[in-house]
């Protein structure tokens, strides 16, 4: 076995450097269209894009490419200019599992390893031929469905093997409209994956993909997409199915684990219901929020022990470690994650409580390194919490001091 630092992920205690390329998302543009010359947009190539202009010059327009170029546009019109962001076209006769799908040499493999690690979420959406038979399985396309167990295997193996975690964003292809024929998503287990309904039109296959991603792109990886006090999404018009978003049945599509579309009375503008993955209430990566700490957790864990990697260790009479080589390596990980993190807002420590860090990375002195040259080490970061629910209990007073 070749020496290596392993980091395996703790479930279920929630009960529920310079700066990190946190927003750098990958976008996979299933149907897109060819644009004939030179340096022009090619299917299975990897772009990288700073601003709709760069799109432009690859010579998509609205007419040759209606879905890529809009969902592109309405990216950077929630992300701004500047964010980065890695592209790639596939046929039309691609399907979501087969992009997916980590044995797919020319799928998201292929722009995963384009960006050397660098991207932390796909995005995908697709503009079948119009031969395309949709084939409807509670709610959706079935492409839908069997992208996500994909998905989270692809999830899994960039984590493993590129040391370099991510999640994914399915476009709820194909809806029709009808929240109780929806597959239930919180009874699957894939908190690496979610899907998306509803779009700028009425009545669209497709979902608004591009304003999605711009928004998680825009937003600290603690933030939920949606936070009302960010502002409403750049769109003036959502909906969800055929219905305008503010009159669809947002609660059974909210609690079935979807990511969709909503309105606040009082506020204009639409905003996004919530950050769902598609995996039970209990699991603590549900949210997309934790989603993104714990894989930025997990880099910067990974790139400080990977240092010590093959390095001498200390060792003391009985053969196991030594206390104080322990807490160098413990105030290493610390140190690196409180300032790329706890400094940054993304971890839930107490602002007036100087010992609260947000993070805590211990190692067991009694472990014989010398019998398994194997350092077993546990590393915990606190979340924030979120106001999710809010309940006021409002009445009259007869006397005011």
């Amino acid at each position: 076995m070749l020496p290596r630092v392993r980091i395996n992920y703790a479930n279920g205690t929630l009960g529920q450097v310079a700066a990190m390329a946190d927003g750098c998302l990958g976008m996979m543009a299933l149907g897109a269209k060819e644009v004939t010359g030179d340096d022009k947009f090619k299917l299975g190539k990897a772009y990288t894009l700073r601003k709709l202009a760069d799109l432009e010059a690859l010579g998509v327009t609205s007419e040759n490419n209606p879905n890529l170029y809009r969902n592109v546009k309405e990216f950077y019109a929630e992300a701004g200019d500047g964010t980065e962001l890695w592209l790639t076209g596939y046929a039309e006769s691609e399907t979501f599992a087969n992009a997916f799908d980590k044995d797919n040499a020319a799928g998201a493999v292929a722009l995963l390893k384009a960006s050397n690690g660098k991207i932390r979420g796909l995005v995908a959406f697709k503009t079948p031929a119009e031969a395309y038979e949709l084939t409807t399985t509670e709610g959706l396309d079935a492409d839908v469905f069997a992208a996500l167990p994909k998905a989270q295997q692809l999830g899994d193996w960039a984590t493993d093997t590129l040391r370099a975690p991510i999640f994914s964003l399915v476009e709820g292809y194909g809806y029709a409209g009808d929240p109780a024929a929806l597959k239930d998503l919180t009874e699957t287990e894939y908190n690496r994956a979610g899907v998306v309904l509803g779009d700028t039109a009425a009545s669209s296959k497709n979902a608004a993909m591009g304003v999605v991603a711009g928004r998680i792109a825009a937003s600290a990886v603690q933030r939920k997409i949606s936070r009302v006090r960010d502002g409403a999404l750049q769109p003036l018009t959502f909906y969800v199915g055929a219905e305008p978003a503010e009159l669809a049945d947002l609660e059974t599509i909210n609690d079935k684990g979807y990511i969709t579309f909503r309105t606040f009375v009082g506020k204009a503008g639409y905003f996004i219901t919530d950050d769902n993955l598609a995996t039970t209430p209990e699991d603590d990566y549900r949210a997309l929020t934790n989603r993104r700490v714990i894989d930025k957790a997990y880099r910067i864990a990974y790139a400080q022990l990977v240092e010590w990697l093959n390095d001498e260790v200390p060792v003391s009479k009985s053969g196991t470690l030594v206390p104080a080589w322990c807490s160098t390596v413990e105030a290493d990980v610390e140190q690196a994650i409180e300032t790329q993190m706890t400094a940054q807002g993304n971890l839930g420590n107490d602002p007036s409580d100087s010992s609260d860090t947000g993070v805590e990375c211990k190692i067991d002195y009694d472990q014989n390194i010398l019998a398994t040259s194997q350092v077993k080490i546990g590393l915990r970061v606190k979340p924030n919490g979120y106001a999710k629910y809010i309940d006021v209990e409002l009445g009259f007073k007869n006397r005011i001091k």
